[in-house]
């Protein structure tokens, strides 16, 4: 049995092909897409952030919003960047899209991708402290996050407050229990995984890792699996951790999956280079008649080893054309693979 769930990037584009044209059109079809996929029995609707981008970038209102219009479908992000976040700011709105939801946020956080400007994160006010650079600088916030969310009392009240305080040091409001248990860290390394799991963080693994061994994309990634449930259980957490892997899959089952998906192009893992001295492996891409999707999703060894998997969608083709993708994959792969 898997979770599973939809990973959308939200683009949107001013071109008359697209069913996404405007920020407004991502913003309100993610909403509905989240609305549909509860309807469909799916587990989760995830999203990825990207700045200065036509995609998602702000995603606490968006998550209240879908928080507010449905009532069981785990709600995420996948990653947000914490180069670009004041973690304080950050507990405030998670704790009160969390309220929202009734508890139902996961948050995927990360040192974050290569962005669309040159050290966006500095037009954001951050600056890398004295010996850290921009990955540092991410983790320090991820740290300095995780121990907002604790909910311990650090700040010091006003003798003569406008409104009265409980006794003791004060903590952000609204504090919403549970949610620090809830924290997935975007992992492209075996050792970012090991550092996420000491930290007691859940774990997410895209369709992008560091190639370290030049083995196939999902036998690395299975081994990250591995390394991350080993550093889980040094650390001696109480807790089972949660992992999760995205992947494209394409059931064919129509002639619009066909014209869409059909022409191949993508059954490969891919090389490139993140910037001149990091060698990354980009997982390949499923898309194939049901029964011959079935036999090659058999062997992908790290959807195996991860209890959550995340569906990217492409969103710009609508929300009923997802929501046709999502529900055949649902009804005619997860059940043959005991995903169901």
């Amino acid at each position: 049995m898997k979770k599973i769930g939809f990973l959308s990037f939200g683009h949107w584009t001013p071109n008359p092909q697209s069913r996404t044209q405007t920020a407004s059109d991502a913003l309100l079809q993610s909403i509905d897409l989240a609305v549909e996929a509860e309807r469909l029995g799916l587990d989760g609707a995830y999203f990825r952030v990207h700045h200065f981008a036509r995609q998602l970038a702000s995603p606490f209102p968006l998550l209240a919003a879908i928080g507010a219009k449905t009532r069981s479908i785990e709600i995420g992000t996948a990653v947000i960047d914490m180069r670009y976040e004041n973690p304080h700011y950050m507990a405030e709105d998670a704790g009160a899209a969390d309220v929202i939801a009734g508890g139902r946020l996961q948050l995927g956080i990360s040192r974050g991708s290569p962005e669309q400007v040159i050290d966006g994160w500095r037009y954001f006010g951050h600056i890398p402290a004295e010996g850290e650079d921009d990955a540092a600088m991410a983790r320090r916030n991820a740290q300095t996050f995780l121990a907002l969310l604790d909910g311990h009392g650090f700040a010091k009240p006003h003798p003569q407050p406008m409104f009265p305080n409980p006794p003791g040091l004060l903590r952000l409001e609204p504090h919403s229990e549970g949610l620090r248990d809830r924290i997935w860290w975007g992992a492209a390394t075996n050792a970012t995984a090991a550092w996420a799991a000491k930290l007691g963080m859940n774990m997410q693994s895209s369709t992008l890792k560091f190639d370290e061994t030049g083995e196939p994309f999902h036998i690395q990634q299975a081994s990250q699996i591995r390394a991350f449930h080993a550093a889980w259980k040094e650390a001696g957490h109480a807790r089972r951790p949660r992992v999760s892997v995205s992947r494209s899959i394409f059931a064919l089952i129509d002639d619009r999956d066909r014209a869409y998906f059909g022409r191949g192009g993508k059954e490969r893992d891919q090389i490139g280079y993140l910037d001149e001295n990091t060698r990354a492996i980009f997982g390949r891409g499923y898309a194939a008649e049901p029964d011959v999707l079935i036999e090659e999703l058999r062997k992908d060894e790290a959807i195996e080893a991860a209890d959550t998997l995340l569906l990217t969608v492409p969103n710009q083709l609508g929300v009923a054309y997802n929501a046709h993708v999502l529900e055949a994959i649902l009804t005619t792969v997860a059940p043959a693979l005991g995903w169901r």
